[in-house]
């Protein structure tokens, strides 16, 4: 016969039948009565819900266990997918060998970074030893010493034993106090620098509060003199320094011809400093077709490429005819301004002899690319809301972008032009400028659509350069500051906030203090970094630094861990900027996509649907060119799609196999917060090292 199965007991069901029993005990004070819940209606009532009740529970259970199944299917799909991305980077990185980066001597920084890998991989190999045998001790204190217990001679077991307690002395006598000296120091530049951030997010709320921002004064185009209309329209020159820029040339072209100002007061340089002879004259008949509809515009070309762009600027500059003109505007190759961009900015020169400078925001037509992009966007309206508007209010002084700005010729000429010394041209004009009492206004409200790079390759060569020149700029620039006749205040400003505070300190504390010190701290545990060190102040920091995004709020926290992530390249950078290594005086253009804005897709379609005639339009291009521009043209649409190959960057691996370690190791200590943090730090800095952040995986 078959066994019945019987849930009863399980499933809370009382079979028993009979009168109630009354168990007497021998304290009197009180006794246990069993209840026959079968003659009272409230119980029979629950009885018969108990059977749906159970199938209910085993629908839950299989619920659950659909999900539970879901789930593994869900990781182990997501890490083949991950083991298979890192074979297929390993791979390109292996064919890509012989053409990969030049290190030069930015490998030592690398080799510091393995050499403690190794060391921490060792010391937990000997940490899960001492666990698993119990030699594992609390916690030790470094501000109490004593409570560290070292076993007596009668207490060691075996040599192994022996040097872990050799270990267990040596750093606590002398590792931790180098490392907790040396986390102190950085929590207290974290917290100047912390307070810097807070007192510009307050300068900003004031001006929002306040309402203050630079204003026109009535109409300046306006002119009582019935004789003189255009006189009111100052000579302006536009400049539009580019070099191999075949994805964005075009469009940026056709929006600066746009621009509303008077033809015969107007003139635009085409800086091309390509070497591709293709691009060079694909750029030329596009200067052709602009001359054909009236525009007043040149087209340059060096043929000693020296300087990168300052050098391609001071080429321009040396022209006859600039002196006929007071104002110049600088565009890079991707930015596209809107027509009333000059009617905007000009008339702030209008009664400010002083003023040199007029800086415009920068406005991203791929900021919703990808996670990449949304990240450099919270970084780049914190810059230009926060940083450059409060300076610009307060102090009349920030540092030139370098593009979507108008500039006073005769500032430009008084403070020693473009030089070649560094590869921040436009920091240093800045600089010089400020030294020599010009000011500078930022106007918020004004903005010109360019890209940010879609692909980290682009986004990390074009920090190096951005972190590098400074520090290069500041070893040259300390001896003019220092004996310049400008206030010492402003002095104060230049070399403590502009440029220690906010270009040398900020990277060395962010790599030091969370890609060293914290790691460290897990396999030397006397030296600890406080929770609020790790996890409160940071994020408050972020939370600052995307309040000019509002939108982007949903990104904190991968923006917390991409920065970050972003410190090595910075500190790399700003080492070999102030140490005047090899790749300080590196320039590499940065890649561009060639996006376009709606309303910009709209209006070149308006104008592609009335084209002018063939022979008419390339007017001003010799037969040669034409032909070989219908060439190009007709091999154009048959170019094959190449994709990118991903790279593998060591330094960034390296840090992730080091935070991934120290978390494993911060479970023998049970730090909650460390080890979520080194977790996801390490995960983001593996996303990163393999190139899976901007990018698809290809």
């Amino acid at each position: 016969m078959t066994p019945r199965l019987d849930l009863s007991e399980w499933l809370g069901k009382d079979s028993r039948t009979g009168t109630p029993v009354v168990v007497t005990m021998e304290n009197s004070s009180y006794s246990l009565v069993e209840i026959d819940g079968s003659e009272i209606p409230s119980f029979q009532s629950m009885d018969k819900t108990r059977g749906k009740n159970a199938k209910q529970f085993t629908w839950v259970l299989l619920l659950k266990a659909h999900r539970a199944v879901g789930c593994v299917a869900w990781l182990a799909a997501g890490t083949w997918a991950l083991l298979g991305a890192i074979k297929k980077r390993f791979i390109c990185w292996k064919e890509s060998s012989q053409e990969g980066e030049n290190f030069g001597k930015s490998k030592l920084l690398f080799r510091f970074l393995r050499g403690l890998l190794v060391l921490s991989l060792v010391t937990l190999a000997f940490e899960m030893i001492a666990y698993w045998n119990k030699w594992h001790f609390q916690r030790p204190n470094l501000n109490v010493a004593e409570n560290l217990h070292i076993p007596e001679v009668t207490e060691i077991r075996g040599l192994m034993h022996t040097a872990y307690i050799t270990w267990l002395s040596f750093r606590a006598d002398y590792i931790a106090y180098l490392i907790q000296a040396l986390s102190n120091f950085c929590v207290v530049l974290f917290m100047i620098q912390s307070l810097d951030r807070m007192i510009l997010c307050f300068g900003c709320f004031w001006i929002k509060f306040k309402k203050i921002k630079p204003r026109i004064e009535g109409n300046p185009f306006k002119s009582d003199d019935l004789e003189g209309s255009g006189y009111e329209y100052p000579m302006v020159l536009i400049q539009i320094p580019m070099c191999n820029e075949r994805e964005v040339y075009e469009q940026s072209i056709s929006a600066i011809c746009q621009i509303d100002w008077p033809k015969d007061r107007l003139l635009i340089q085409v800086l091309d400093d390509s070497d591709d002879e293709n691009i060079m004259l694909l750029i030329k008949a596009e200067v052709s077709k602009w001359i054909q509809r009236g525009i007043k515009i040149v087209y340059r070309h060096r043929l000693v490429r020296t300087g990168y762009k300052a050098g391609n600027l001071n080429s321009a500059m040396s022209c006859d005819y600039i002196k006929d003109y007071e104002f110049v505007a600088i565009f890079d190759a991707d930015f596209q301004p809107n027509p009333d961009f000059l009617k905007q900015t000009v008339p702030h020169f209008k009664g400010n002899p002083e003023l040199g400078l007029v800086q415009t925001r920068w406005s991203f037509v791929n900021k919703d690319e990808n996670l990449l992009t949304r990240l450099q966007n919270i970084n780049l309206c914190f810059h230009f809301e926060v940083e450059q508007q409060v300076n610009g209010v307060f102090l009349n002084f920030f540092g030139f972008n370098g593009t979507a700005g108008v500039w006073r010729i005769k500032a430009l000429e008084n403070s020693g032009g473009w030089l070649e010394r560094t590869t921040v041209e436009d920091m240093d004009i800045a600089v010089r400028a400020h030294l020599n009492g010009w000011k500078f206004i930022f106007l918020n409200d004004v903005k010109v659509l360019c890209e940010v790079p879609e692909s980290y390759e682009a986004y990390r060569k074009q920090q190096h350069r951005w972190h590098s020149g400074p520090m290069h700029l500041f070893r040259i620039c300390l001896p003019d500051i220092i004996t310049s006749k400008i206030s010492i205040w402003k002095k104060a400003n230049l070399v403590l906030l502009f440029f220690l505070l906010r270009k040398l300190i900020l990277p060395f504390y962010s790599f030091t203090l969370f890609c060293v010190i914290l790691p460290l701290t897990m396999f030397v545990p006397e030296a600890e970094l406080p929770a609020w060190v790790i996890c409160y102040i940071p994020v408050l920091m972020s939370f600052l630094n995307i309040l000019p995004a509002p939108k982007s709020f949903p990104f904190i926290v991968p923006y917390l861990l991409f920065e970050n992530t972003m410190s090595v390249t910075k500190f790399n950078a700003m080492v070999s900027g102030l140490f005047k290594l090899g790749s300080s005086y590196e320039w590499v253009v940065t890649k561009k996509a060639g996006r376009s804005s709606e309303s910009d897709l709209l209006a070149a379609a308006e104008r592609d649907s009335k084209p002018l005639s063939h022979p008419q339009l390339l007017r001003g291009v010799s037969e040669s060119e034409l032909m070989e521009l219908n060439k190009l043209k007709e091999l154009q649409p048959a170019a094959p799609n190449i994709k990118k190959a991903n790279k593998i960057y060591k330094k960034e691996l390296a840090l992730a196999l080091l935070l991934l370690t120290a978390a494993v190791r911060s479970l023998l200590s049970a730090q909650g917060i460390h080890f979520y943090f080194l977790l996801f730090q390490g995960v983001t800095f593996l996303v990163v090292g393999l190139d899976l952040i901007g990018e698809q995986i290809s």
